[in-house]
């Protein structure tokens, strides 16, 4: 039944340049992402594709400057049909910072993720979102190469049956003479996975 998953149809605009509708049964969220910034459009991979790997944007340490840490995640997506061929899906990535080299599942895709948080500070520097954690379908644990303030939060949900299929960030804007904190949260679209034998 539809309504048992929670099934909605989510129109994105793709890096291809085309509008694709793509349904997903659920969003995988946690519950200690940053408080500032706003939720930006959602990017989604193409029908049948699903994220098998990821890379950061990440600021390193500015000493005495404004840090960011984590600005922007990046998702590769593949089918089971085409595993040489990898679609990359990002919201909004910031503005600081490069990006880290791409990590994968040995085998399978992304299915839940662990955000590494620092809370708000007071009157210090703010980096809200610092690194993430990804689980795949096969089990192992991926790391992102980010920074290691704050802490991580508990697990997202698992996409049981499915994978990761679509990102959607909250970045605070840039502040001028203000504190940056760049990505303060990010969501994940989850949808049903048929894996052709």
């Amino acid at each position: 039944m539809a309504s048992l998953f929670a099934v909605l149809t989510l129109l994105a605009v793709l890096s291809g340049g085309f509008c694709q509708s793509r349904v997903y049964k659920s969003v995988l969220s946690v519950t200690n992402g940053g408080p500032w910034g706003e939720w930006n459009s959602a990017d989604m991979c193409p029908e049948n594709y699903y994220a098998v790997g990821f890379s950061l944007r990440v600021e390193g340490s500015q000493g005495d400057g404004d840090d960011t840490a984590l600005n922007g995640i990046r998702l590769y997506c593949t089918s089971d049909t085409q595993h040489g061929f990898a679609y990359t899906v990002e919201s909004h990535s910031g503005f600081w910072g490069g990006w880290t080299s791409a990590q994968y599942c040995y085998n399978g895709v992304l299915t839940a993720f662990q955000l590494r948080v620092e809370a708000p500070i007071g009157r210090g520097d703010d980096t809200a979102a610092n690194n993430i954690k990804f689980r795949c379908s096969s089990n192992p644990t991926l790391e992102g190469q980010g920074m290691g303030w704050g802490d991580y939060g508990a697990w997202s949900n698992t996409c049981y049956n499915g994978g990761i299929c679509g990102i959607r960030t909250k970045v605070e804007g840039r502040q001028g003479r203000g504190d940056d904190t760049a990505l303060n949260d990010v969501q994940f679209y989850c949808c049903d996975r048929t894996v052709n034998k």
